[in-house]
C-alpha cells in the first residue's frame, strides 16, 4: 500500500555554505512538500509521513537541519538560528520544479515554515501545516525543552538510548516498539570511546540566547496569506489551547485540529496523520 524506506533517495548538498543531507521521495517532477522537522530530531521522522506523500504522487523533500541528523555541525553557534535555517531553507528550494511548494513544519520546523510564508518565501509556499507551535513559546515549555537538548547524556548500549527516548518523547503519542526502534537507530551517534549520544550538535540550544526574537512571530503569523492548518497535541505545552484558539482568529484564520492522544508535538505517523496532511494538501 505504501512506499518502502528503499524509495528514499539520500542527498547532501552544500546550501547557504552548509552541507546539508536531504531525504527525497516520490516523483521528482512531482508537487514539492517541503517537511521541516523539530528543534532536537531529524528528517527521518517524517519517514511514514513520506512514504504515503508519495505514493500519493508528491514530491517529498526533507532536509536535516544544520546541526542535526547527518548534516554538518555549524562553525560558530551564533549560526544557530532562524536566520542561517532561513538561507539554507531557500537555498534548498531553488532548484527547478520548486516555484511553488507545500510546507509541513513540525515544532521548530513549523516556526520557520511561518516566517518563510510570510518573508522570503511568501509568494511560494501555497500550503502551510503548522505542527504544535504558536507564534510565541512560554517559557516553562522553552526551559523544560532546554534542559534536555542542551545537555544530551551518554549511553553504553542502544537499549539505554531506546528507553530514554521513549520516557522523553512519551508526549509524541502512541508508537510501536519497531517506531521506537527505528528512531532509536535515526536519533544515535557513537563517541569515539564507543559510547552513544543523540545525534545533534548541543549548541543548537545557543539559538534561545543567541536569537531571542527568533520565535515572536505574531507579525508574521498576521502576515500569512497561504493556507494554514495547525495541528495541535491535546496537552502540549509548547502550544496551549488559548494561545491556539487565538491563532483561528487572527492572520491566515486557519482550521484547528487536536490530536487527543499526544502532547507535544503529534509525530505524524498514524493514519490519522496520513489522512489529515492528505486532505490539507491536495486542496
Amino acid at each position: 500500500m505504501f512506499a518502502t524506506p528503499s524509495a528514499a533517495r539520500l542527498r547532501w548538498r552544500r546550501l547557504a555554505d552548509h552541507e546539508t543531507h536531504i531525504v527525497e521521495w516520490g516523483r521528482p517532477d512531482g508537487p514539492p512538500v517541503v517537511c521541516w522537522h523539530a528543534l532536537a530530531r531529524t528528517a527521518r521522522d517524517f519517514d511514514p509521513l513520506a512514504a504515503v506523500l508519495a505514493q500519493a504522487g508528491y514530491r517529498v523533500i526533507v532536509p536535516d537541519t544544520l546541526g542535526r541528523g547527518l548534516s554538518a555541525w555549524a562553525r560558530h553557534e551564533e549560526e544557530y538560528g532562524f536566520a542561517t535555517y532561513e538561507a539554507i531553507a531557500e537555498a534548498l528550494v531553488n532548484q527547478p520544479g520548486c516555484e511553488r511548494l507545500r510546507w509541513v513544519g513540525t515544532s521548530m520546523g513549523g516556526a520557520l515554515g511561518i516566517r518563510l510564508a510570510a518573508g522570503r518565501l511568501k509568494d511560494r509556499i501555497t500550503h502551510l501545516l503548522v505542527n504544535d507551535i504558536g507564534p510565541v513559546l512560554p517559557a516553562p515549555a522553552v526551559e523544560r525543552i532546554r534542559s534536555y537538548v542542551g545537555r544530551p547524556p551518554v549511553f553504553d548500549t542502544a537499549l539505554q538510548l531506546n528507553a530514554y527516548l521513549r520516557e522523553i518523547y512519551l508526549p509524541f503519542g502512541p508508537q510501536t516498539d519497531e517506531q521506537w526502534a527505528r528512531m532509536t537507530a535515526t536519533s544515535a551517534r557513537r563517541l569515539p570511546d564507543g559510547q552513544m549520544t543523540l545525534h545533534y550538535d548541543p549548541r543548537i540550544v545557543a539559538q534561545f540566547a543567541r536569537h531571542p526574537h527568533d520565535y515572536s512571530l505574531w507579525d508574521r503569523w498576521d502576515a500569512l496569506r497561504c493556507r494554514t492548518l495547525v495541528l495541535r497535541g491535546e496537552t502540549s505545552d509548547l502550544l496551549p489551547a488559548d494561545m491556539a484558539a487565538e491563532m483561528t482568529r487572527r492572520g491566515p484564520r486557519p482550521r484547528l485540529i487536536t490530536d487527543p492522544d499526544c502532547g507535544h508535538a503529534p509525530a505524524l505517523n498514524r493514519p490519522f496523520h496520513f489522512g489529515l496532511v492528505l486532505e490539507f494538501l491536495a486542496n
